[in-house]
């Protein structure tokens, strides 16, 4: 999956009320499915769906101790997806807009990759 599939992934997850409460739960501790259900007003099948999404989107990791079942944040892949997005903002070298400009650009491709190598030193 590359970055924009995982993103995409990622933002569609993240675009349910539910789901972002769950992310705003876990943001504090670790939780397993009773204590989030005490705090949403879900069914437990309604609370495996989502955590199944999250967990399938990297967002959310799960473990197993003793019996029950505890979710986390995966900041790892938080801090890429707030990395990526900061990303999609900024002028890069390899910008896939470089791969599709016509002739009148072409001065303006070559200026905008100067300033942005001068940026990068």
């Amino acid at each position: 999956m590359n970055d924009f599939s995982l993103i995409t992934t990622q933002l569609k997850a993240l675009a349910d009320p539910v789901r972002l409460q769950i992310i705003d739960m876990l943001s504090c501790m670790d939780l397993c499915a009773c204590s989030l259900l005490e705090g949403l007003s879900i069914t437990q099948p309604t609370l495996s769906h989502h955590m199944k999404i999250l967990i399938n989107s990297q967002l959310v990791t799960s473990s197993k101790r003793g019996t029950w079942v505890y979710y986390s944040i995966n900041q790892e892949q938080i801090d890429h997806l707030f990395s990526m997005i900061d990303n999609l903002r900024k002028p890069k070298i390899n910008c896939s807009c470089y791969q599709h400009v016509c002739a009148c650009t072409q001065e303006h491709k070559q200026t905008k990759q100067e300033q942005i190598m001068e940026n990068h030193i």
